[in-house]
């Protein structure tokens, strides 16, 4: 078995782990981000930095375009307020990607924004939530950004 194969297997047993976490205690048990690098890796063909890189969390070895990921996971009758975790801006990127997951931390939708929509986004006046700590609204988001793929079963 090779050491994506390892890989995915090991990301399909901590999906089932986190769902059934989820329903015996209601809270989500933390693995979003690192299942949304993997689900934008294996849709979009981009390859993963090593851990804890500095600024961005893949690349695009074709364009040698660079992203953050961030990753949401969207449960059924969910408050459409949500919002992604911190995006850093004082590091170097040329986009962010978001990476919804339905209740089962499959992928539904991948959204991109561009580098200066992020910044311009993140520094409207009016919310401390965006200006200090880069937070955004997953409809924020969507609005700055375009869907560059979507699951087959969610059309």
């Amino acid at each position: 078995m090779s050491d994506e194969d390892r890989i995915m297997d090991v990301l399909r047993q901590a999906k089932r782990l986190a769902q059934e976490y989820r329903e015996l205690t209601g809270k989500p048990l933390g693995i979003t981000g690192e299942v949304a690098e993997y689900e934008a890796a294996k849709h979009l063909r981009i390859k993963l930095a090593p851990a804890r890189h500095a600024g961005y969390d893949a690349t695009d070895e074709t364009t040698r375009r660079t992203f953050q990921i961030k990753g949401r996971c969207v449960l059924p009758g969910c408050k459409p307020s949500q919002r992604l975790g911190s995006i850093d801006i004082t590091k170097e990127f040329d986009a962010v990607l978001l990476v919804l997951l339905d209740k089962d931390f499959d992928a539904t939708h991948i959204y991109e924004a561009d580098r200066d929509a992020v910044i311009e986004a993140l520094s409207k006046p009016g919310s401390r939530a965006r200006n200090e700590r880069g937070a955004m609204s997953v409809s924020l988001f969507k609005k700055i950004g375009r869907k560059v793929w979507q699951c087959e079963q969610v059309r």
